[in-house]
Parts: C-alpha cells; sequence; structure tokens
C-alpha cells in the first residue's frame, strides 16, 4: 500500500542501532508490526542505517520525513554498553552524589560462594569518581 503524504498517518518506529546490526520494528497506522535488519555501517549504500531503514520500510525514497508521516522514533544503542563493557571506549568517570562513591563497587554483596575467604569482585566500568553535593 503506498503512503499517502499529507495524511494524518502515524507509524512508530523502535530502533536498536548495534556494532554490526541496527534493528527496526515498525508499526504501521493499522497497528500491524514488522521488522527490519540492515548492516550498521554500509556508507556506500547510506549514511545512517536507522533513516535508511524507516525509508525502506516506508518506501520513500527522496521525500523528507515528517511529522505528517511518522509519530514516534525510539531509538537505543548496544553500542555504547558494549564499549563500556570490552573496556574499548572513552575513558568514563562516575558522577555520583557525595556519600554514594562506593555504591557501584558494594553493589548487592551477592556471592556465588557464600562462604568464600577471598571474593573476587568485578572491576568497575569507570576510572575515576566525582561527588557532588547535592542534598542539604
Amino acid at each position: 500500500m503506498p503512503i499517502r503524504f499529507g495524511t494524518n498517518v502515524s507509524w512508530q518506529f523502535w530502533i536498536d542501532r548495534g556494532g554490526t546490526f541496527t534493528d527496526i520494528v515498525a508499526q504501521n497506522p493499522n497497528g500491524k508490526l514488522s521488522t527490519y535488519k540492515l548492516l550498521s555501517d554500509n556508507p556506500e549504500h547510506y549514511q545512517d542505517a536507522a533513516i535508511q531503514g524507516i525509508r525502506e520500510i516506508l518506501n520513500v525514497k527522496s521525500r523528507t520525513l515528517g511529522p505528517n508521516l511518522i509519530s514516534a522514533v525510539k531509538m537505543g544503542t548496544t553500542v555504547a554498553t558494549n564499549a563500556l563493557l570490552e573496556r574499548t571506549g572513552s575513558r568514563s568517570v562516575l558522577v555520583t552524589t557525595k556519600g554514594f562513591r562506593d555504591a557501584f563497587k558494594i553493589g548487592y554483596q551477592s556471592r556465588p560462594d557464600l562462604f568464600a575467604r577471598k571474593i573476587v569482585l568485578p572491576d568497575v566500568l569507570y576510572e575515576t569518581v566525582i561527588e557532588v553535593a547535592q542534598r542539604h
């Protein structure tokens, strides 16, 4: 079904941009869901995977995408999360309320071996902590 511009249609898109693939879930104006997947980085064919995916789902090649066609685009990324977990991204800092410097390091105190004498904690993801006095 071709898209008619200028009508009050309401497409919604939920997008996850990963390091390899960008996944898109689209909901058409009738409520039907569909999925689409394309390479996150393919400069020979498109500049931005999310916009390209939306264009392909809507079968819109050159027309501007706008609010008369799309009511919501919600996007998340696993790229930044993976960079933190794999420690391949930029150095990071934790900014927290004064007195909570160790909150992430302490965690929930859950241990696989409750009676272990030597507890091995995972490394924290941040390099340093900045405490901010925000409660009076």
